[in-house]
């Protein structure tokens, strides 16, 4: 096995035990299971940890070079309005490839699907175009991102209570395995053209705004279309009773997944073929390493999706009925909070967008710092969220308020950290979440008796909402470390407090 593999794969094989062992423990103890359910759990937990380490390493061998590539191309031009275009056409054209997209599509009632994708994908193409016209012209971060949440916060007010938690969940399920590896590395291109000391934070952002673009368009969506009823349904756990019965299973489903994610590659390969044919940037030994690595990454996104949606969707929604439904169903939110901690980690946007953070600090800030932090974010937003399962909240109660703390938090921290924090949000949100703990309030909500389109969904949106107050108050802590450090000692030339300056913050105890 190629070295580099073997690295990423036993990093996925870390992240996803945990989570396997949790339900496990759970189907012995609080909710047992058929040993066909178990056995199906088990090779979707196996494909999981396959598909993620040959998603990452795709990703680090072509996404993230075409990305930096195209970014730096475009940052050299001297016409506005091309940066703009290129902006909005990559980002309509790999939203419209994006695979969670596609999901929330089918699950949103009285909206055709094809009218909501497109919704979407416009409004991640302006916004995207939006963060490069930011970067070109040093625009700053935070005033941007409180001027369009104050919008977003005042059009929810006009939508349906039906639509709202809809509107906030397409924000984060846009910022998915195919997107943010490319997104991020368009931003590290755009700033890489500049010597100034705020390059690195600016490349930081892009998903931020992003996220912003298709929840500010589903909001204005859902003012002429109005949804009666939920069509959100999950299939039951398939009868399964023998290894052979499992691996049928697999097998039969693995076509379908295939023929998505190539629908989904097929653009971002042929941007890379029209820039290449443009620009002549790649040398052919970094155009073979670029084709394997899509390749590398095809193979990771149909073993990842196939193994997260026949073997965890089911599951999840089995586990948030039963555990509902139980006398002390209360039980289901520090569960939900504990699988929430650990299954973040198994996000595979997540791991790229922590080593480009660890990458662009120079170690200032570790990926084991951004892997806990987020944990924490995600674990709180879980627990959020099944309480308002149970006991009925309006998702109005939780994120308005969660915004307006992000965004007053991101006026006092170092720059970098803001755009570091809303990127967050958007990369958490990934196909973990939406096909194991959307599942699992889904099942919840079921048992309890609870509205679909008001209880249920938002799960999403909670999970990208929390990261953005976890990695700011890291921000705030690496301030006041910095602060008291310039007090005692002078910083050395070249180094600032906003970004170069060298902190471990684990083992300063600031996470």
């Amino acid at each position: 096995m190629n070295p580099k593999l073997r690295e990423k794969t036993m990093e996925s094989l870390s992240a996803v035990l945990p989570i396997t062992g949790i339900v496990l423990f759970i189907s012995i103890f609080l909710v047992p299971m058929e040993v066909g359910t178990v056995m199906l759990f088990l090779v979707g937990a196996l494909m999981l940890i396959l598909g993620m380490g040959f998603f990452q390493l795709g990703a680090e061998m072509a996404m993230t070079p075409i990305g930096e590539g195209i970014g730096h191309q475009i940052s050299k031009t001297k016409r506005v309005w091309i940066m703009v275009l290129i902006g909005f056409l990559m980002g309509a054209i790999i939203t419209i490839s994006e695979p969670d997209l596609q999901v929330l599509a089918e699950q949103v009632p009285s909206i055709p699907n094809m009218t909501l994708i497109l919704t979407v994908a416009l409004g991640v193409g302006i916004f995207l175009a939006l963060a490069v016209i930011r970067i070109k012209f040093r625009i700053e971060l935070s005033g941007l991102l409180i001027l369009l949440y104050v919008a977003l916060i005042g059009l929810s007010f006009l939508v349906p209570g039906d639509f709202l938690a809809v509107a906030f969940d397409s924000g984060g399920v846009t910022t998915g395995p195919m997107t943010v590896p490319f997104i991020m590395a368009l931003g590290v291109g755009l700033a890489s053209a500049r010597t100034d000391k705020d390059s690195a934070s600016d490349s930081f952002g892009l998903v931020a705004l992003s996220s912003v673009g298709p929840i500010l368009a589903v909001l204005i969506l859902g003012c002429f279309f109005k949804p009666t009823d939920a069509a959100y349904s999950m299939g039951a756990v398939p009868r399964v009773f023998t290894t052979r019965d499992v691996v049928s299973l697999f097998a039969y489903e693995i076509p379908a997944f295939a023929g998505e994610v190539m629908i989904s590659l097929l653009p971002i390969a042929a941007v890379f073929l029209l820039f290449q044919l443009l620009t002549r940037r790649y040398h052919k030994r970094e155009i073979k390493r670029i084709v394997m690595g899509m390749l590398y990454t095809y193979v990771g996104l149909v073993l990842f999706l196939c193994g997260v949606n026949v073997g965890f969707a089911p599951v999840g929604t089995f586990l948030g009925e039963e555990l509902a439904s139980l006398s002390y169903n209360w039980v289901i939110i520090p569960i939900g909070m504990l699988i929430g901690y650990y299954i973040v980690k198994a996000e595979p946007a997540i791991q790229v967008l922590n080593r480009q953070v660890e990458s662009i600090t120079d170690g200032a800030i570790s990926v084991k710092a951004m892997n806990r932090c987020m944990s924490i974010g995600v674990a709180i937003s879980i627990g959020l969220a099944l309480t308002r399962v149970l006991l009925h909240i309006p998702i109005y109660w939780i994120i308005i308020p969660g915004y307006i703390i992000a965004l007053v938090m991101s006026l006092f921290v170092p720059k970098i950290f803001v755009g570091i924090a809303f990127d967050s949000g958007g990369v958490a949100s990934g196909p973990m979440t939406s096909t194991f703990l959307l599942p699992l309030s889904i099942g919840t909500c079921s048992a309890v008796g609870g509205d679909l389109m008001r209880d249920a969904f938002g799960v999403v949106a909670l999970v990208a909402l929390t990261p953005l107050i976890a990695i700011q108050i890291m921000g705030l802590a690496y301030k006041l470390k910095t602060g008291k450090l310039q007090k005692s000692a002078a910083v050395p030339a070249g180094l600032t407090a906003d970004s170069d300056l060298i902190i471990d913050l684990e083992e300063e105890g600031s996470v």
